[in-house]
């Protein structure tokens, strides 16, 4: 089935039509982000969609699907990306920056959506560095990939699910996952799109332009799932209870070992789990 695309140039009178949902108009002041917005009824993954098209599309690009058949996860792990459930979204970033800066962009996209929802009166917070919480279970999560040389960076996707309207979910997610709709949160996907797209911009400038961290951090650290806890730090299949303690400047996590030392924790292949719980 050849997919239906609609594109909505927004400094004009277009609609952006989210299949049979409200046609409002998404009323962005963004600079470049969400200028043009490519939305598609089906798609295998909105990642590897924009990778596809990444020299025919400009920065700042957004694609969004209402269904998802390959979502995917970090670490190879499957999303669940049914029709109409959820915002199933990814943007195309073309920063002039050393490929080794990139990884901040999903700090930068985590709490641009934390902050986001938290504008809309959901009390959200963000499990380090990409999982978006509710009631302790995940309603959001994050996929940003890189394509780069040595010294130059071609261009950052990042991949964003949301749960919204979900109402049941596989066996193995449903004491970790949950949506808005579970979560007795009523939000139009549109108003929650629009304010994304505004605050991920803001920061992505502060960060691009002046090289400035601080409200990204501040944001991170203020809504942190897990800053004071005692978690799970799990590569492969080993795991090490810790304490986090902050997040550095850097955006990595500092936690207190069970020797009383301090450690530097870098997201790489590392997942994160609760103690007696997903968080």
């Amino acid at each position: 089935m050849k997919d239906k695309i609609i594109k909505a140039t927004l400094d004009n009178d277009d609609e952006f039509m989210w299949g049979e949902e409200l046609s409002k108009k998404l009323e962005l002041n963004t600079n470049f982000i969400g200028k043009n917005i490519i939305h598609l009824e089906t798609v295998d993954s909105t990642n590897d969609y924009l990778k596809k098209i990444n020299n025919q599309v400009e920065d700042g690009t957004v694609v969004i699907s209402d269904e998802q058949t390959k979502g995917k996860g970090r670490l190879g792990r499957k999303w669940q990306s049914k029709s109409r459930e959820g915002i199933w979204m990814s943007i195309i970033l073309k920063p002039e920056i050393i490929p080794y800066k990139a990884p901040f962009i999903t700090l930068i996209a985590g709490a641009s959506i934390v902050k986001a929802l938290n504008n809309l009166q959901v009390p959200a917070k963000i499990k380090w560095p990409n999982d978006i919480i509710i009631n302790n279970k995940k309603v959001s999560g994050i996929l940003t990939e890189l394509s780069a040389d040595i010294e130059k960076t071609n261009y950052i996707i990042v991949g964003i699910g949301i749960n919204v309207n979900n109402s049941e979910f596989d066996r193995d997610l449903k004491e970790k996952a949950t949506s808005l709709y579970k979560e007795h949160y009523k939000l139009s996907k549109v108003d929650i799109v629009t304010e994304i797209l505004h605050e991920l911009e803001k920061l992505y400038k502060d960060y691009i332009d002046r090289d400035c961290k601080e409200e990204t951090l501040k944001i991170c650290k203020e809504y942190s799932a897990i800053i004071n806890k005692n978690v799970y730090i799990v590569k492969e299949n080993e795991k090490e209870l810790v304490r986090c303690v902050d997040i550095n400047k850097e955006g990595n996590l500092i936690v207190r070992d069970s020797n009383n030392k301090l450690k530097e924790i870098i997201s790489g292949e590392v997942s994160i789990r609760g103690v007696k719980g997903y968080v």
